[in-house]
């Protein structure tokens, strides 16, 4: 683990002022909860989603001088949503990196993108209070510049509600609606499922850190099962 985490630092290119910083970014709360005294990354990742937030805000403001509102709205979301910070910290290797509990660790936890996901946000919130917001700016668009540059050129994550709606409206004009079935976790960590409705039954599910991200993943499971042989609607 001391060698993932020291390449982990070389990869990243930071030497940390305060070592306690990085080692609670790394701690996830089943961790803590298995060591008492243990910090987990949970107040970190709050902090880290509102630098990522910022920055990347400020990148796509000065990057498309001509976007509207909306439509820099629609690329923040698809650049800081969780399967593209998954792949993010995967790239660096951030799984391997984790100090995870014994269930969390045995169900699969290092590759899981919300934990990845949350990872990555409170590792850069570790950075900004460590070393400031122009190196956490320098951290967060060294990694995320490329995902940036795919979602500008059309290969981002996929507007899966857009792409249901589409469908079902050549098969039928009956409406669709999305509805938060369950709410979990404190304010500062929510976790919604959303389920989109059609004809009176639920065609997906999905969670996300957000009810815009819970509904895509909804649609995406419904477009998945739409796809299925024998899926009767």
């Amino acid at each position: 683990m001391f060698r993932e985490i020291a390449e982990l630092q070389d990869k990243s290119g930071l030497r940390w002022r305060d070592p306690q910083l990085l080692r609670e970014a790394l701690t996830h709360s089943s961790y803590s909860y298995e060591h008492p005294g243990e910090r987990h990354n949970q107040r970190l990742e709050f902090l880290g989603d509102a630098v990522l937030e910022i920055v990347v805000s400020e990148y796509l403001y000065r990057r498309l001088p001509d976007a509207t509102e909306g439509e820099l709205t629609k690329i923040r979301a698809a650049v800081v949503c969780e399967p593209a910070l998954a792949q993010v910290a995967r790239a660096m290797g951030l799984g391997v990196c984790l100090r995870l509990g014994c269930g969390e660790e045995l169900s699969g936890g290092r590759e899981r993108a919300s934990v990845l996901a949350d990872a990555f946000e409170a590792l850069l919130g570790a950075v900004y209070l460590d070393q400031g917001l122009e190196t956490a700016r320098w951290f967060a668009l060294r990694w995320l510049e490329p995902v940036i540059r795919n979602t500008l050129a059309g290969k981002g994550e996929n507007d899966y509600k857009t792409r249901l709606q589409e469908l079902l409206q050549k098969r039928s004009p009956d409406p669709l609606r999305y509805v938060i079935i369950k709410e979990e976790g404190p304010d500062h960590s929510k976790v919604f499922t959303a389920g989109v409705v059609y004809r009176g039954k639920i065609l997906g599910r999905g969670t996300g850190r957000t009810k815009k991200e819970a509904e895509q993943h909804a649609a995406r499971e419904a477009l998945d099962r739409i796809g299925s042989p024998g899926q009767e609607l």
